[in-house]
């Protein structure tokens, strides 16, 4: 077992592991945690009663998260000629179709979302190689496959996020970062939480989430009560 920091076992001391903290306890305790010389993420992960192997209970898609993220998202768009005005006037630091296909196979990769119209699948489909492995592939599952790319590109830069189920049935996102107010953190992890709630498969019976945790990018998880 990989030895822990004292900050990290300071940190650690700090939580009642037998208690479920509601959402603003959970914030408010995690800001009271030793901290870093960098402003870290704050995440949250949830285990589900899912399972994965079944199309019908796989928990995949996108949210809007009302207080953003707090990173600058680097966002492409995969359009047409018509559409490549109101995608780089929404934010897209790129906009094109075959060239920005090619831009990629040729080794271009610095970006965080892409999003394209129904029309240039058939050229992004070739990228899966490529994309896919980093979770960067346009998918009309995760909202990153629209007819109205300009909207998903301002969408995406405000702080809509991506998520899907990991093999075991875990779900991790971004819900900002520690230098948000409390009040902020707690309304994106809110959000986030009430989404994944709403997505509960039909054929999942008994307990939903079975557990769930807050934490930033170097410090242990605060048990949240869900």
């Amino acid at each position: 077992m990989a030895k822990r920091s004292k900050r990290y076992r300071e940190a650690l001391g700090k939580i009642d592991s037998a208690r479920k903290y509601p959402a603003p306890e959970a914030v408010a305790l995690l800001k009271t945690l030793p901290g870093t010389k960098f402003n870290q993420t704050v995440e949250v992960a949830l285990r589900l009663n899912i399972d994965t192997k079944q199309s019908d209970q796989m928990i995949r898609g996108s949210v809007g998260l009302p207080k953003g993220t707090g990173k600058d998202v680097r966002v492409i768009a995969f359009c047409d000629a018509t559409k490549v005005a109101a995608a780089t006037e929404a934010g897209a630091i790129e906009a094109g179709a075959e060239d920005l296909v090619k831009k990629i196979e040729d080794g271009w990769m610095d970006f965080d979302v892409a999003v394209a119209s129904p029309d240039m699948m058939r050229h992004v489909g070739k990228l899966g190689r490529v994309l896919g492995p980093q979770g960067k592939m346009p998918s009309p599952k995760s909202g990153t496959v629209t007819p109205d790319v300009a909207k998903a590109v301002s969408e995406f830069r405000a702080g809509k996020i991506e998520f899907r189920a990991d093999s075991s049935g875990n779900v991790h996102a971004p819900v900002g970062r520690m230098e948000f107010s409390d009040e902020d953190l707690v309304a994106n992890l809110e959000a986030f939480i009430g989404h994944i709630q709403r997505l509960r498969p039909a054929a999942v019976k008994g307990t939903y989430v079975l557990n769930a945790s807050l934490s930033a990018s170097m410090s242990p998880g605060v048990p949240l009560a869900v």
